[in-house]
């Protein structure tokens, strides 16, 4: 007998890996940040959570990419962790106090920098669920995200803090470009559908 196969649901959806150089590559992201946010109740607040910092070429993919979408200035989210306020290890835990207690109920997301094989060097992952910053670095700090996006920088394994620090910023700069572009536009569209479907249901 035939079934009708269940929808997934983000936490069972598997997480997107795609290399930042792949042609297609704004196409998946969005694609995969939709389904994610087309999962979540329309009221919620989108909060994005930025972490890294500048003082270290590997670690500040995330404050990039803050930026970036700071410069847009759109009302769609809530951003916390730029170049100029980063979000770090230091002040995570407040941050992220702040966040739950000035949201209601928010839908955060959390973008960050990581380590990982060669091969993967260079990609872009989209995943459900929240990420753990300083897990690379043996450090003990709170998951942030309801979903995450992560940028493979350099090699994990051997020396975390030297990789980071003796990271490409090229390359750190190239993917925050393509993360930062692609959430904003995923947001965009997002917004613009649940706004349609309000005015239909009224």
């Amino acid at each position: 007998m035939n079934r009708i196969p269940k929808a997934l649901s983000s936490q069972d959806m598997p997480g997107l890996k795609i290399p930042h150089t792949d042609p297609g590559i704004a196409s998946a992201i969005v694609h995969r940040l939709l389904f994610h946010l087309f999962q979540t109740p329309a009221h919620k607040e989108i909060v994005i959570v930025c972490i890294g910092t500048d003082r270290s070429t590997g670690d500040c993919l995330g404050p990039l990419v803050g930026t970036s979408l700071s410069k847009l200035k759109s009302p769609i989210y809530h951003l916390y962790g730029t170049l100029e306020e980063p979000v770090h290890a230091m002040n995570l835990k407040d941050t992220l106090d702040a966040i739950y207690s000035t949201h209601a109920d928010p839908y955060v997301i959390g973008i960050d920098a990581c380590l990982g094989q060669s091969s993967s060097v260079g990609c872009i992952q989209v995943a459900a669920g929240p990420l753990r910053p300083g897990a690379g670095v043996n450090k003990e700090l709170p998951p942030v995200g309801d979903i995450h996006l992560t940028g493979i920088v350099n090699v994990g394994g051997f020396m975390e803090y030297f990789v980071l620090q003796n990271t490409r910023l090229s390359l750190v700069v190239r993917m925050a470009e393509v993360i930062s572009h692609s959430l904003y536009d995923a947001l965009t569209e997002w917004h613009k559908r649940i706004t349609l479907l309000a005015v239909q249901e009224q």
